[in-house]
């Protein structure tokens, strides 16, 4: 059985991105996971040792948004990915990376890449 913790709308300013503008300016990325988990053992003893701390997966998510630059919302996401993963107690991750304040030209209000990832998978 998989349960979920879901965390979304995780903010920081990071520096991503293929353009020269997009990296001396910066911009506010947004990311959501979705930790796939068993919640039993935290429910049946109220213990935070026998889950995942969100709270430390968000301030990682964070540090990891407003870390080193890539060029790819795609690596963002993995690098997210693999950070959730190596945390006792997660299964799997869904992790969505939103780049809101994207210039394309043309009028849009987001663009997002999300992936999925388990254990068993290589990250």
């Amino acid at each position: 059985m998989s349960d979920i913790i879901r965390i979304t709308g995780i903010r920081a300013t990071g520096f991503h991105g293929v353009y020269t503008r997009e990296r001396e300016r910066g911009q506010e990325f947004v990311v959501d996971v979705t930790l796939h988990t068993e919640v039993s053992p935290a429910a049946q003893t109220d213990d935070l040792a026998h889950t995942v701390d969100y709270a430390q997966v968000a301030a990682d998510v964070s540090q990891l948004i407003s870390g080193e630059p890539v060029n790819l919302i795609e690596t963002l996401a993995e690098r997210i990915a693999r950070s959730v993963l190596a945390r006792d107690f997660v299964t799997a991750v869904d992790v969505t990376v939103h780049k809101p304040q994207v210039d394309l030209g043309v009028s849009v209000d987001d663009v997002s890449v999300t992936i999925h990832r388990e254990r068993d998978t290589h990250v």
